[in-house]
């Protein structure tokens, strides 16, 4: 074998080896963008007090909970017709923000934290709602599409400076 042969073998190699190497890193970058994009529409289904995207995203399973600052509610229904859907009733001018996102993939596991902001009036006396915490998100993969299966948020009222 000639040191061209060789080099070139190697540069076959190298090219090989990076191309296994990059494939999970842009996995994981869909991925991560996939379950950010989850995590938008649900922002945007509270503000909007729309159940939609929590059907559309959330994996209906029997036991679910989800977990907001001491308070739950048990499966999804319970999840959208107790809580996100009567917000809009109950609040003018909701602002729910996520920010600062974090995920993590491990096969068809996933989950996501993020600072969790809140602010609204409440219709009833007016008064203002200003919390930050944060939220935190499980992920299931099924049948190729990410699902939530849990979320637990904890925020506090903003004090003033």
């Amino acid at each position: 074998m000639s040191i061209r042969t060789h080099v070139r073998n190697g540069v076959i190699i190298a090219l090989i080896v990076q191309g296994l190497l990059l494939q999970p890193v842009q996995a994981q970058e869909t991925d991560s963008a996939a379950l950010i994009a989850i995590i938008e529409a649900v922002e945007k289904g509270w503000e909007q007090a729309d159940g939609r995207p929590f059907r559309e995203h959330f994996l209906d399973v029997k036991g679910a909970r989800y977990i907001e600052s001491g308070g739950q509610n048990a499966g999804l229904s319970d999840l959208i017709e107790h809580h996100v859907e009567p917000e809009g009733d109950a609040l003018d001018s909701l602002e729910l923000n996520f920010s600062n996102v974090e995920t993590h993939v491990e096969g068809d596991f996933a989950w996501a934290i993020a600072d969790l902001e809140v602010k609204a009036t409440v219709k009833r006396d007016q008064r203002e709602i200003h919390n930050r915490g944060y939220e935190t998100f499980l992920f299931r993969r099924v049948n190729g599409d990410w699902k939530v299966v849990h979320t637990h948020s904890s925020s506090r009222p903003v004090k003033q400076d």
